[in-house]
């Protein structure tokens, strides 16, 4: 898939090697990817990813993932500071989102970007605040609680799509084993009641996602997560639908310091928003 546009503008495909350019741009826009992140999106959908180049230097990227038949997430939409206004975005936006197909698309967008989205047939869901702070008073992993195992993919993977509007097999394998991520589950006799990871990032350890089926799982689980805190910030990106995910988070010292807006091109099937205590990554959803 190849466009052009204005002054020689060329969009293409990305490759894995190319995401560095990707993550430093979203580093420098306060995003703090994951340092494991490239490979765990690559792996779910490895066309969904795009460069706009002039004269061949990156000037503009963005990730149109595909999740299934049915569903697409838009992420990494990015315009180099210097070179924004040229009408870089928007054709490198029109390319890639031709990939997506008759999927409904969504994302996570922030605030300056919402209008935007609106135009181009976006409707608000609801919003999500990044929760940021050392976690404090978070005490010994729940009872029940214990690392993740390779015997607990398939329960894991069931769980996940509960709580995600379309299933996603090969992004939690790779999320639950990349490099430095730490995934625990709640097992309740055999029968799992949540999990959540934790990864480290640029400049803080970052949650998600955290899916539980009571509040009382949720911070059992958290407690496991914050453990491995070892007095670093963390992070964990909560939707305004889970006050009790809110509530978790402050608690704990965690506080709201960065707002996005999930948004939809159209309908999403069902899914346990109230087990969403943490959203997995606001760059594939």
């Amino acid at each position: 898939m190849t466009a052009a546009g204005p002054d020689g503008l060329v969009v293409t495909r990305a490759s894995l090697d190319e995401w560095p350019v990707i993550r430093g741009w979203a580093a420098d826009e306060g995003w703090d990817p994951g340092d494991s992140d490239g490979g765990c999106f690559f792996a779910q959908d490895p066309e969904g990813f795009f460069l706009g180049r002039v004269d061949g230097e990156p000037v503009s990227a963005i990730s149109v993932v595909n999740h299934g038949a049915e569903y697409a997430f838009l992420g990494c939409y990015l315009v180099r500071p210097d070179v924004r206004g040229r009408g870089y975005g928007i054709t490198t936006w029109t390319t890639a989102l031709a990939h997506a197909g008759g999927r409904t698309v969504g994302l996570d967008g922030v605030v300056a970007q919402q209008p935007n989205y609106r135009r181009s047939g976006f409707g608000l869901a609801h919003k999500t605040f990044r929760h940021r702070g050392t976690p404090s008073g978070a005490g010994a992993p729940g009872a029940g609680v214990r690392p993740a195992v390779a015997a607990d993919l398939a329960a894991i993977t069931s769980y996940d799509g509960r709580c995600h509007p379309a299933d996603r097999p090969m992004f939690v394998r790779r999320w639950l084993g990349a490099p430095g991520h730490r995934a625990f589950v709640r097992d309740r006799g055999g029968r799992i009641t949540g999990y959540g990871v934790v990864r480290p990032a640029l400049g803080r350890l970052r949650i998600g996602p955290l899916f539980a089926d009571t509040p009382e799982d949720a911070e059992a689980l958290f407690a496991a997560l914050a453990s491995t805190a070892d007095g670093r910030e963390v992070a964990i990106d909560v939707p305004e639908t889970n006050t009790a995910g809110a509530a978790l988070a402050e608690a704990h010292g965690l506080l709201p310091s960065f707002e996005t807006a999930r948004m939809y091109t159209g309908p999403v099937r069902p899914y346990a928003t109230e087990r969403v205590y943490g959203v997995t990554t606001l760059e594939l959803g």
